[in-house]
């Protein structure tokens, strides 16, 4: 594999979890006890650190994208063990 398609592999990886890490570990400022600004919308976070979120993100896309590589290398699940209805009978 070239290193441009893993580079595409973890940039791809990399996106998908800053979105799914997103949520974590943010507070509302109800939760947080801190006074709101007047006009300020309910769920805006008190405590939003996109610095943690990207190191976060960088790590599993890391360790997921090494799981991809290793798994194109030694073929630990290939497309026919995703097959959960048996054959087709056709």
């Amino acid at each position: 594999m070239q290193w441009t398609s893993i580079l595409a592999i973890y940039v791809l990886f990399w996106v998908v979890s800053a979105f799914v890490l997103l949520p974590f570990g943010v507070q509302t400022h109800d939760e947080a006890g801190i006074e709101k600004i007047p006009g300020q919308a309910d769920s805006a976070p008190a405590n939003f650190r996109p610095g943690k979120v990207a190191l976060r993100a960088t790590f599993l896309g890391a360790v997921l994208t090494t799981l991809y590589i290793l798994n194109y290398a030694y073929g630990w699940i290939v497309p026919e063990d995703l097959i959960f209805w048996g054959p087709s009978t056709r």
